[in-house]
């Protein structure tokens, strides 16, 4: 089994419940606060590989609920320094195994790349579910 840093907002519904499923499948989960970590340039862009910057973000954050973040505007060096300043920008959960990144939780991709056990979740572990 992997083991598995997993950088969350502590009290965060879904990423409790993402890591509750890393850990029924054996995994080592090494929990993380996202909002506390001193991220720079060269640690937080591998986690967001070739996804388009839109796709980056917290799209429940205030910032970016409220207008005055708009992702589709933003170039890769205000992208991330917005986020360095502002954390809560950063979309949910920041993973990582071994020298792989990757940001959000989709399960079928963690699946085919580190194995789940558990039956496919069908509820949304993305979204916080006090914005609906």
């Amino acid at each position: 089994m992997a083991r598995v840093i997993f950088y969350e907002k502590p009290g965060c519904i879904n990423n409790a419940k993402q890591k509750a499923l890393l850990w029924s499948a054996g995994h080592e989960v090494l929990a993380h606060n996202l909002l506390k970590t001193p991220w720079t340039f060269a640690s937080l862009r591998p986690f967001f590989g070739d996804l388009k910057i839109v796709d980056w973000f917290n799209k429940t954050a205030p910032l970016v609920k409220s207008g005055e973040v708009v992702p589709k505007n933003l170039d890769e060096k205000t992208a991330l320094d917005l986020m360095m300043k502002y954390p809560l920008l950063i979309r949910r959960p920041l993973i990582q195994v071994e020298d792989v990144r990757q940001v959000g939780f989709n399960y079928d991709q963690i699946d085919a790349w580190i194995g789940l056990s558990a039956p496919k979740v069908l509820e949304d572990l993305e979204n916080c579910p006090r914005t609906h």
